[in-house]
Parts: structure tokens; sequence; C-alpha cells
């Protein structure tokens, strides 16, 4: 396949800290990765025009072990993306603490059964030519401290603009799924001069946590130390916040279009930030990813065509309930044989380890 062909056609540009695409992918720590992964996939099946933006994120969030005495040991969690993915020849650069940084993307196609495929770019700059601490800036998912963070946040909010500008991608609207990539909006705040009106009706925006610990904040010093210059500091202050650079904010004015996760989260963020119109759309996930294969035979037996057009499980009630019955009795037997065998692993790691010891 010529990788062009994927980018071909106006697009919307998805932008995540973190997806879950694949378990081999050490690109997501929990709930904001696997539903941005079940946003693509569902975007795959339903032919929506969308290519996805994120971090390689090389050594992941931490692979949890436990020593003897049941502590939880934080490590590394590697994964080598040429093992998975496609490295693009296109490179950009972004500023970062005065020095130009240069970014890569690797490229991976999820594909659906409906014959839809979305691209994913996973930026990366750890190329020869960028200092070591500059290389390291797509290695750890929310690691380091608030510098590592605004490093890491432009790059995939800046440099993910360039990068898809650099690939000739119509971009219709940018999509920013959580605060992360706000810092995108100062791209596109240069490319339409500061007219408001245009850069609103380019971006969207999804806020998903709805606990103040959740919004990054970065101090202004820190952004006049780190940020590049594409839009004044001062001139950044009028939509971030004026005490502190606040991501959140950043994105609920320059975006034209702003939602919660469910009608209960949309309410308790208008609390959080009052004077907002933001409106909600509830969570979904991929059907077909997280249904067990039992009940996979069921719907396919009764619903056929549902992992298409999920809509038909909407008929549920029409399955014999003792057919649906029999499909709990057989998954839940799966997973009771899933949780032995883990037990057992874990014993013989144990053993294995006081052995050594």
């Amino acid at each position: 396949m010529e990788y062009k062909d994927v980018f071909k056609g106006s697009k919307v540009a998805y932008f995540s800290m973190e997806i879950g695409v694949k378990p081999e992918f050490s690109t997501y720590s929990g709930g904001l990765g696997i539903l941005a992964g079940d946003t693509v996939r569902s975007s795959a099946d339903l032919n929506i025009p969308l290519v996805a933006t994120t971090l390689v994120l090389r050594k992941g969030y931490f692979r949890q072990e436990f020593n003897q005495d049941n502590w939880q040991i934080e490590k590394p969690d590697n994964w080598e993306p040429k093992d998975h993915l496609t490295l693009l020849p296109q490179q950009v650069e972004v500023e970062i603490e005065k020095r130009t940084v240069k970014v890569q993307a690797w490229l991976y196609v999820v594909q659906s059964t409906t014959g839809g495929r979305v691209p994913v770019l996973f930026l990366d700059t750890d190329i020869e030519g960028n200092q070591e601490e500059d290389r390291d800036i797509t290695s750890y998912l929310y690691g380091g401290d608030k510098r590592y963070r605004m490093k890491q946040e432009i790059v995939l909010g800046i440099g993910g603009v360039r990068m898809l500008k650099a690939l000739e991608v119509e971009v219709s609207k940018y999509h920013l799924n959580e605060g992360h990539a706000s810092f995108l909006t100062l791209e596109v705040f240069k490319e339409f001069e500061g007219n408001i009106e245009k850069i609103q009706k380019k971006c969207v925006f999804t806020t998903h946590t709805p606990v103040e610990a959740g919004h990054d904040k970065f101090s202004y010093q820190l952004a006049e130390e780190v940020l590049p210059k594409i839009v004044p500091i001062n001139v950044v202050k009028n939509f971030a916040g004026k005490d502190s650079l606040n991501m959140t904010l950043l994105a609920l004015n320059l975006s034209g279009f702003v939602n919660g996760v469910a009608k209960k989260h949309s309410e308790t963020t208008k609390k959080m930030f009052p004077g907002y119109v933001i409106s909600s759309v509830t969570n979904g996930v991929h059907p077909y990813t997280w249904t067990e294969d039992n009940f996979k035979e069921l719907y396919d037996k009764h619903l056929p065509g549902w992992a298409k057009e999920p809509g038909l499980l909407g008929r549920v009630e029409t399955i014999p309930h003792e057919e649906i019955w029999e499909a709990h009795h057989k998954a839940k037997k799966n997973l009771i044989n899933f949780v032995k065998l883990l037990i057992r692993i874990k014993i013989s790691v144990l053993l294995n380890y006081k052995y050594e010891s």
C-alpha cells in the first residue's frame, strides 16, 4: 500500500496524547487511550475521514511488577516501533527551549472489515542530530516534570500540525481529545493571523477530566523558557489565563465546539469553567473489540451484521434468554480459567524469585 493513499481527501485531524491501538504498542495508560483507540476503530468501521496523531512513547507508561513483599515496582514498558510501524520520510522542526528539535512520524493504519481505513501518526523525536534530552521527549507517557510535559505537548500540538502539513493532509477540523494538544491552537492562530472566528471554526475540543488536578497548568515563566514564540505570551494570556497557562482554557477559548463525555460530566465541567457552552457526547466503546467470543458467536447467529452496524444490538431482546445465559456461563468459565492461569504464573514467578535469592 502506498502510504499517501490513506491521507487523500479532507480529514478530521484527531489529536490525543495517548491512543490504545494495539496491546503491543505501549502508547496508553488507561481510559483516555482506550477510548481514543475505540474512536479510531469506530471511525474506520464507519468510513469517517479521520487521521489520528499521538506520540510514539517508546518506553510507555510503566510495566508493573511486584517484589517478594508484593510492593509494586515500576519499570519501562519498552516497545520497538520499527517492528510494527512504517517510518515516514517527512521530518518537521519545532522550537523548544530556543533549540530546533526535529520530529519524525511512524504510521500505522487501522483497517476495518468494512473497508474503512484510519491512519495513525506516532510522532517521534528520537532522531540523530537532536540533543540527547530532546531525543527523550517522546519516550515516556506522563513521565517527568512539568518542563518535560510541556515539551511533549509542544511536539504533539505544534509538531503534529506541521507534520500533517508536510504530509499534505487537507485538514477540515482539528479535534483536540483532552487539553494536552492545545498548543495546536497556537499554530492555527498563526495560520489565520489571529482571526478568532476562523480559528474556532477549525477546532473542536473534548474534555474528559472532571477534577481540577487533571487539567494541565504551566507557569508563564516556564512558557517563556520552553514555548516557541509562535504567538506572543501576552496574547496567549488572553486565552489561557492571566495567572498560569491553563491548557483547558486555551482549548475552550479557541474551539468552536466543546463537549464533555457524559451529561453529568458536562454539568460538572460547566461548574469548573463557568460561562462556557459545553455540550455532551457520551463515551462509547468499539463493540467488536470488547465483546467476548461466545457472545460474538451468539450475535453472529441472531443479529448478523452487528459488528458493522452496532445499532442492531438494540434488538438483543429477540435472542432466546437461555442462549444468552449459556453464553454468559461459557464466558464466565473462560474468565475463571484465565484468572487461575494468572495465579499459577504469579506463584511460579515468586517461587523462582525466592529460589534465585
